[in-house]
């Protein structure tokens, strides 16, 4: 059986050509997925229904099905979402009440392979990459379960995007060319693999490239983040000015807090003078608990002290806002808890 959900019209005419139907109904197909996010071919009413009789004998609008949803008191929506071999991902959909923004924040691998201290996706280690078309049905899911268009998307949830760039690539045109969501509203995150990093500064995107960083030297990132030993962090740094030469895009630096780890003001003051030259903005992220984990979140005061010293640096530095932290679809917490379970 033959799913559309993730075909560009293109591919989509390729299947009404042999139904011997015109490229007006292979229009109107896609349409009906990707703006109007429809489960089923019998809900596509503007096709005749001779004409989604002989469809649904060939093909099927998507395979993947919501396995459990949750929804936060703040709006924070997460979905476990099966595929057809029996794997799960976690998706989620942030909401804000003062934005018109609707992020979703998309997995890219099942499980990750590198294996974050503080992070709950690495405690499952890594099972398989997502193919491009499992990436777009998780933001289809989010839409036909809502009803609502999805404006940003952040590659942010399960698994390391970079490890799976040709997957996230093929993903990110689909969002841009089918869903039309501008590359700039598109965040691709990574824990810094460097020759994926230089071979995206080559294809000069104009989506924003996010780095895990979370410790200003390597001694501390290293305990981390075991990548540090792979990819040592002086020289991601020389990665990521090379990045911003050739792109011109300013990096965003994801900077977890955790309490009396990276969160003292030498810690601050050695993280200006590492991003000194690099074009950048700073986005410190509260520590969410993990239950396999020691950390515990930073103080407030210490960190409006930190975002001080950095914005007094020159940077624009933010606070992320928590999302969703009480269904365990923060950052740092999604793993598909069924999986675990099972």
């Amino acid at each position: 059986m033959i799913v559309l959900a993730g075909m560009n019209l293109e591919e989509i005419e390729s299947i009404t050509d042999g139904l011997k139907a015109s490229k007006f109904h292979a229009k109107q197909v896609h349409n009906w997925i990707y703006n109007k996010s429809v489960s089923a071919i019998d809900e596509m009413t503007d096709l005749s229904k001779d004409f989604r009789g002989k469809l649904s004998e060939i093909a099927t609008v998507t395979d993947t099905k919501i396995k459990t949803k949750q929804v936060s008191s703040d709006g924070t929506i997460k979905y476990l979402i099966e595929y057809p071999d029996g794997e799960c991902v976690e998706t989620v959909l942030m909401r804000f009440d003062n934005r018109a923004n609707l992020t979703a924040c998309v997995s890219s691998q099942v499980g990750c392979a590198v294996n974050c201290s503080f992070c709950a996706t690495g405690k499952c280690g890594f099972i398989r990459n997502l193919n491009y078309k499992e990436i777009i049905e998780q933001v289809l899911t989010i839409q036909r379960d809502t009803g609502l268009k999805v404006t940003n998307i952040v590659f942010m949830g399960q698994g390391e995007p970079l490890l799976n760039l040709d997957n996230v690539l093929k993903a990110l045109d689909i969002f841009n060319t089918d869903f039309q969501i501008g590359t700039r509203r598109i965040t691709i995150s990574t824990s810094g693999i460097i020759p994926r990093i230089d071979e995206l500064a080559n294809l000069e995107l104009q989506s924003t490239l996010a780095v895990s960083l979370h410790a200003p030297n390597h001694k501390l990132r290293a305990e981390l983040m075991p990548i540090e030993n792979k990819y040592p962090i002086d020289k991601l740094q020389q990665a990521l000015k090379n990045y911003v030469d050739k792109t011109g895009r300013r990096i965003t630096i994801e900077y977890i807090m955790i309490k009396g780890f990276n969160d003292t003001i030498e810690a601050a003051k050695e993280l200006a003078m590492y991003l000194k030259n690099i074009k950048c903005n700073v986005n410190l992220i509260p520590y969410n608990s993990v239950v396999e984990t020691k950390y515990k979140k930073s103080l407030n005061n210490d960190v409006m002290q930190f975002k001080y010293i950095l914005e007094h640096s020159g940077k624009k530095v933010t606070v992320r806002l928590e999302r969703g932290a009480d269904i365990d679809a923060a950052c740092g917490q999604l793993r598909g808890k069924n999986v675990l379970n099972n």
